[in-house]
C-alpha cells in the first residue's frame, strides 16, 4: 500500500494510514462449532465496496480442513511495524484457531478476494514446542517474526505465554517468554518498543470457559484480573496490575502514537474500561475512567446485568474510544482528547438482552427511561448484541458482528446460534462526535450456503487499527 521504493507494508504513521484508500473487501472468520452443523469454519471475504454489483455480500469463502476450530482473532504476518522493511509484504493472514489449536497461515497475496491455505501449524507442535495452547491474538513484530498469546497450557489449564512464528516458514520457533514467572492466564496483548512494553489480559481457563460461563468460577478464581507487564528487550514478566476480582480484562490498546506511554483496557465482566500508563517511577499503573452500571433485571442468569464490554479500539489520531457492550446491546464512542476523563459522544443500541418484548424484565436502570427496542433491518430483527468492531482508516465507518464466541452465544443468545450473526456498518461524525447506523448495510450469515454462521472479527487487507503497531 506505501507509495514508496523503499518502504514495507503498512503506513509510516497511524495519520498517514488515515489518508489510506477506503476499504472494498473484509475478511472475518465464521464458526460453525456449537450450532449444530457439522462444517468446518471458514474465513469470509465480503464485498464492502458501494460501488460494486455485489455491496454487502459474501464473494469467496475458504473452508478451514478441520472441524470445531474456533477460529477467533487473526494478525498478518507484516504489518506496519516492518514499514522500514522493504522485503517484507502483508500478503499472509495468521488465523488462530481458539479450541483446536491449529494456526492456519493463509495466502491473501495472491488473490486477495479468494484467499487460500498457504500452511497450517499443528497443534502437537505448540503443544512440543511451547507447553502452549489456545492461541488467541497473533502480531507480526518488526523484526519479521510473529507473536502470537495463548489461554493455556494441552491441559485446558490457564497459562499466559506467547508463541514465537518465523515470519518466513511459519514454524514454531518456541515460546518468546523468558525466566520461570509466567502469568496464570492469557488474552490480548499490545507492545511498545519506545516504552521497553508488552501488555498482556486475561481472560479464562479454556476448560472453565469452553462451553460456557458459570458465575461461581469467577468466585473460584478461574477468571482473570490483571493487566501483565512484560519488559520487551528480557521477554520477561516484571509487573501485574490488579483490576479487580470481577474484571475479566480482556482487549488492551495503545495509543497509536508510539511516543505514547498510555492506553486503555475493557474489562468484560464489571464493564469498566481503565487507562492505563507509565508512571514517574518508570513502573505502569491503571486507573478506572469508564463505568457502565449494571442493570438490575428478572428473568435472566443473574439479578445484575453487565454491560459486558467485549471489544475496544481506539481511532487512529487517538481521539476516539469505541467499545460494544454485547449484553446491554450498544456501542458507544467517546472522546479520549483528555485520556483521564473520556466524554461520552456517541451511543447506539444494536440488540442485546434488554430489549422490549424479550425475556428479560430491566427493573432498575441507572441510565435508560425504558427497554430499548428489538434492533430491525431491512426486515430482519438481529439477534445477539454488538461484539467485534473495526474501523475504517479514516475513522467514519464502523463495521460491527454480533457473535462473541460459539459457547457463550448458544448460552446468552441461542437465537443468534440458530439464524446466524450480522455484520452492520455504523457512519460516525468524526467532527462532533455521533454514531448512526447505516440502514443499507446489512450482510446476514443466517443464509450462507451450509446454514446459518457465527461471524466473528473484521479484518482489512491493508491493515487497521487493531492490527497495525507503529514502532
Amino acid at each position: 500500500m506505501a507509495k514508496c521504493g523503499a518502504c514495507g507494508p503498512g503506513y509510516a504513521t497511524p495519520l498517514d494510514a488515515m489518508k489510506g484508500p477506503r476499504e472494498e473487501i473484509l475478511y472475518l472468520p465464521c464458526i460453525y462449532r456449537n450450532t449444530g452443523i457439522e462444517k468446518p469454519d471458514y474465513l469470509a471475504t465480503v464485498d464492502v465496496d458501494p460501488k460494486s454489483p455485489h455491496y454487502c455480500q459474501v464473494i469467496h469463502r475458504l473452508p478451514m480442513p478441520n472441524l470445531k476450530d474456533e477460529l477467533h482473532h487473526s494478525g498478518w504476518n507484516a504489518c506496519s511495524s516492518c514499514y522500514g522493511d522493504a522485503s517484507k509484504r502483508r500478503n499472509r493472514l495468521i488465523l488462530p484457531s481458539l479450541i483446536s489449536s491449529h494456526i492456519y497461515v493463509v495466502d491473501v497475496g495472491t488473490d486477495p478476494k479468494a484467499p487460500r491455505i498457504h500452511k497450517v501449524v499443528e497443534p502437537v507442535e505448540l503443544f512440543w514446542k511451547a507447553n502452549l495452547a489456545n492461541p488467541h491474538t497473533s502480531h507480526c513484530l518488526g523484526n519479521g517474526d510473529i507473536l502470537i498469546s495463548c489461554l493455556g497450557d494441552p491441559s485446558g489449564n490457564g497459562k499466559g505465554g506467547f508463541i514465537l512464528l518465523d515470519g518466513e516458514t511459519f514454524e514454531v520457533k518456541g515460546n518468546w517468554e523468558k525466566g520461570e514467572k509466567v502469568p496464570p492466564f492469557g488474552y490480548d496483548f499490545w507492545y511498545q518498543p519506545r516504552h521497553n512494553v508488552l501488555m498482556s489480559t486475561e481472560w479464562g481457563a479454556p476448560k472453565v470457559l469452553a462451553d460456557g460461563f458459570n458465575p461461581a468460577d469467577v468466585e473460584k478464581g478461574h477468571y482473570g484480573r490483571h493487566i501483565n507487564v512484560w519488559d520487551w528487550n528480557s521477554h520477561t514478566y516484571i509487573q501485574k496490575i490488579d483490576l479487580g476480582k470481577d474484571s475479566i480484562p480482556l482487549e488492551i490498546r495503545f495509543l497509536h502514537n508510539p511516543d505514547a506511554a498510555e492506553g486503555f483496557v475493557g474489562c468484560a465482566l464489571n464493564s469498566t474500561v481503565h487507562r492505563f500508563y507509565k508512571t514517574e517511577k518508570g513502573n505502569w499503573a491503571a486507573e478506572k475512567v469508564i463505568e457502565v452500571p449494571n442493570k438490575k433485571v428478572q428473568g435472566w442468569l443473574l439479578p445484575d446485568m453487565p454491560g459486558l464490554i467485549t471489544d475496544v479500539l481506539i481511532s487512529l489520531d487517538d481521539r476516539f474510544l469505541y467499545f460494544s457492550n454485547w449484553l446491554h446491546g450498544d456501542i458507544r464512542q467517546y472522546d479520549i482528547s483528555n485520556t483521564r476523563k473520556p466524554k461520552l459522544v456517541g451511543q447506539v443500541f444494536l440488540g442485546g438482552s434488554i430489549i422490549k418484548g424479550g425475556p428479560v424484565t430491566v427493573v432498575e436502570d441507572k441510565e435508560l427511561q425504558c427497554q430499548p427496542e428489538p434492533f430491525v433491518i431491512k426486515g430482519k430483527r438481529v439477534q445477539g448484541g454488538p461484539q467485534m468492531i473495526q474501523l475504517s482508516l479514516d475513522g467514519k465507518r464502523l463495521y460491527v458482528t454480533s457473535s462473541l464466541y460459539s459457547g457463550w452465544d448458544k448460552q446468552f443468545y441461542p437465537d443468534l446460534v440458530k439464524e446466524g450473526s450480522v455484520m452492520l456498518q455504523v457512519d460516525v461524525d468524526t467532527e462532533r462526535g455521533g454514531l448512526k447506523v447505516n440502514k443499507n448495510f446489512l450482510v446476514d450469515f443466517g443464509k450462507e450456503p451450509d446454514g446459518p454462521v457465527l461471524a466473528h472479527e473484521i479484518r482489512y487487507p491493508g491493515g487497521d487499527s487493531t492490527s497495525d503497531i507503529w514502532i
